[in-house]
């Protein structure tokens, strides 16, 4: 416990326990990814067969990943950048940190785009505009309105902002011990009378499998769980050393992937309903959210509040992710430039409005200018989700097999932990991590 009060003494910030830290992890792994990416995955691929791979790859490989990042931002008390460098000041280290520490100051810009739309649609259907917003073409004649999307975003930025100036424990802390047990009710809630689609998403059929299955699986899981965005190096760092890491760990996979499964059940047993039992029917991520899914509600008796539940639903989701992510960038840039929080959160505010605003108008003001032919939106999520992230984590397997060793991390796991499945991290690690990431790649 020495440490920890050393961390107090420099001002660095951290939880108050392992609930804290527990909720605060799964707050920022639960976000669009489960809510709009995992059913749409799930359905294409396979159905019961996505879900069992998707399992089998989290208590694997997310597991092995999870427990990296945390033990590593633990031992150093760093952010990603500063984690890196106290293994070495070369170049390569350098690298890895900012790679890691560049992803959420990325992401967290045209996340908070997606975030306006949803607190958008949100107003609609409070105002009970239910039939209105399942008219064709109203989301594109949404997403086009430069000064709607624009004001929408900045009403979602001004929200991280509230709760991250509030601190590690006031802030974060606090709100994901209020959103999340609210976030889990809701997300129980879900619509009768549609076996078939319960069938197909929770029994395995073998006919449904193909190698896209295990490839999809693993990118969903990586944007699924955290990884690579530095978030749990930030957060492994506000950690005690006597906080159980592996038992956490547990916790966190089965609060992700049990949110995962009850949007997967929500969503895809309503829109086979709604479209007669074909999985080919559910589109592509935000086309489900927000085009799909104002048909089902507005074919529902009680579609107002089918849609206020889920739209709460996905903005509390979105909103804790979201400031995971801001709180990663701040934590980089007072660790790195030893700024205060309330400088970090200015500069991080500059970067918002000038990266949200290109993602935000993209569609509309700015469609004019494509970076290989995406949108500002588009080029964003495909930079960070299908380069970064997988190079970021091969950073990190590369650190821990060169440089760190398994002898470090287990002593660091070990202080608080029984390290149960360390035969497992350790062949995984070893072996099939870095076969995977190149695969994802």
């Amino acid at each position: 416990m020495k440490h920890s009060k050393k961390s107090h003494k420099e001002g660095r910030g951290s939880f108050s326990g392992r609930i804290g830290y527990v909720l605060a992890v799964a707050g920022s792994a639960v976000g669009l990814g489960n809510i709009w990416r995992f059913p749409y995955l799930a359905a294409k691929y396979g159905g019961g067969i996505f879900l069992l791979v998707y399992l089998l790859l989290t208590v694997s490989f997310g597991y092995v990943l999870i427990m990296s990042e945390t033990a590593l931002g633990r031992m150093t008390k760093k952010s990603p950048v500063g984690a890196f460098a106290s293994f070495g000041n070369s170049f390569p280290f350098k690298l890895g940190g900012w790679l890691n520490a560049v992803i959420p100051i990325l992401i967290v810009p045209y996340y908070s785009t997606i975030g306006g739309w949803v607190i958008k649609y949100l107003a609609e259907y409070l105002k009970g505009n239910v039939q209105e917003v399942a008219q064709d073409g109203y989301f594109t004649g949404f997403i086009t309105d430069s000064f709607q999307t624009e004001l929408w975003f900045l009403v979602f930025a001004a929200l991280i902002f509230i709760i991250i100036l509030g601190g590690v424990r006031n802030g974060v802390e606090r709100m994901s011990k209020i959103m999340m047990p609210i976030l889990v009710l809701l997300a129980i809630v879900t619509r009768p009378g549609a076996l078939a689609g319960v069938k197909y998403f929770l029994i395995p059929n073998m006919k449904n499998f193909s190698f896209m299955t295990i490839v999809a699986a693993m990118g969903q899981m990586f944007y699924s769980l955290s990884i690579a965005m530095g978030i749990l190096y930030t957060y492994g760092s506000y950690t005690d050393k006597d906080m159980d890491l592996e038992q956490s760990t547990t916790q966190i996979e089965i609060f992700d992937t049990g949110i995962a499964i009850l949007a997967g059940l929500m969503i895809i047993p309503a829109v086979f309903s709604f479209s007669g039992g074909n999985p080919e029917n559910l589109q592509a991520g935000p086309s489900l959210m927000f085009i799909t899914l104002p048909k089902v509600f507005a074919s529902m008796g009680i579609g107002t509040a089918a849609g206020i539940l889920f739209f709460v639903l996905v903005l509390l989701a979105a909103l804790t992710s979201a400031v995971s992510l801001m709180e990663t960038c701040v934590s980089t840039f007072a660790d790195e430039f030893h700024w205060s929080r309330k400088k970090c959160c200015v500069f991080m505010a500059v970067v918002m409005i000038v990266l949200g605003s290109a993602s935000s108008m993209g569609y509309g003001a700015l469609d004019f200018i494509q970076i290989f032919g995406m949108a500002f939106l588009d080029f964003f999520d495909f930079l960070t989700n299908s380069v970064m992230m997988p190079l970021a984590a091969l950073a990190t397997c590369f650190l821990i097999l060169r440089v760190v060793g398994f002898k470090k991390i287990s002593e660091e796991t070990e202080q608080s932990s029984s390290f149960r499945r360390k035969k497992l991290y350790t062949v995984f690690l070893k072996y099939f991590a870095p076969i995977c990431l190149i695969i994802i790649l």
